[in-house]
């Protein structure tokens, strides 16, 4: 299985280095060497939630598509895929949805998103071909304010995690994690209200994996000067453990390595030159025996940038390296 993060709205000066070269190794944390994460450098300008999958033996990036991308010429949101190895987009759908994200599940792809930023809807689209699409609505939770999501799958219930930002008594410090279960992706649960990651502080989740019976929730955790990419894991999605690895990323002079020849020499300036506060909206896909990630860059707000690294080695290797 594979799966986004709102932006805290923050004004931090940093000193900007422009860079050039191939990409650069990243230690997840000092005590889990390891764990090492290659950053490739970035991709497009404009796009933050994306999610890479397998689907018919290929790769392929899911992508949230905002209204004020610099290449969309549609005037409004909507979602694609695009082929990780020749660029070419699947034609587009779900016009006016927000804050994709996206799983494959044997023959099944699945998207879930929000209808509004802030709204209290989730909707489920499906695809048995990335062409034709079926949706409904997931969740309907009037009062709330939900965001980003995540599906993965727990035995034989997908699990949906899910970002929300009120009402106060269920997000407390916005933004954090709540779940839902499903046996058929129609008919969904709310776990109990304890099952939530954390209330007490920021925690924007974005990628929820399942492994060997422990929830691992990816999220992003505000820090001095800026936010870094976290994770959590837990066997009940109430009590959680912290890797001794975090921060899984960070915010690196390796963001700017320029790893998409297409990109403009105005683009290319405009990464030379932005702020660099965050490593954020995590997510990745596991093929031929190494990660795909992709993860977003940028000032948090509004002046993001796509940014892809790699993992040589399996999603078990890289999930046991994270909590040895």
């Amino acid at each position: 299985m594979t799966l986004c993060n709102t932006r805290l709205q923050r004004s931090i000066g940093a000193l900007i280095v422009a860079l050039a070269g191939a990409g650069a190794i990243l230690n997840a944390g000092a005590d889990s060497p390891s764990v090492n994460i290659k950053k490739l450098g970035t991709i497009d300008i404009d796009l933050v939630e994306t999610t890479p999958v397998v689907f018919n033996n290929k790769v392929y990036r899911f992508e949230y598509v905002r209204q004020n991308y610099w290449n969309n010429k549609t005037g409004d949101s909507y979602f694609r895929f695009i082929d990780h190895d020749t660029g070419t987009p699947t034609p587009s759908f779900a016009k006016g949805y927000h804050l994709g994200s996206a799983a494959v599940d044997g023959g099944l792809v699945i998207v879930t998103a929000v209808n509004i930023w802030d709204g209290d809807e989730i909707d489920v689209f499906v695809s048995r071909d990335l062409n034709a699409w079926e949706s409904w609505n997931a969740l309907t939770l009037p009062g709330y304010g939900m965001f980003n999501t995540s599906l993965c799958k727990a035995g034989e219930d997908y699990v949906l995690m899910f970002e929300v930002g009120k009402p106060p008594e269920v997000a407390g410090n916005p933004f954090t994690a709540r779940f839902a279960k499903s046996k058929d992706l129609k008919t969904w649960t709310l776990t109990p209200p304890e099952c939530t990651y954390d209330k007490s502080r920021y925690t924007a989740p974005h990628c929820l994996r399942y492994f060997e019976g422990y929830y691992y929730n990816f999220f992003l955790e505000a820090v001095k000067d800026g936010y870094e990419q976290y994770v959590v894991r837990s066997k009940d999605l109430i009590h959680w453990e912290p890797s001794t690895a975090n921060p899984v990323l960070k915010a690196s002079d390796a963001d700017k390595i320029i790893h998409n020849s297409s990109l403009t020499p105005e683009q290319r300036n405009r990464i030379a030159q932005a702020n660099n506060i965050n490593n954020s909206d995590f997510d990745y896909c596991e093929f031929e025996g190494a990660l795909i990630i992709n993860y977003s860059w940028g000032n948090q707000q509004g002046m993001e940038h796509l940014a892809e690294a790699r993992y040589e080695g399996t999603e078990a290797a890289f999930l046991k390296a994270l909590f040895p």
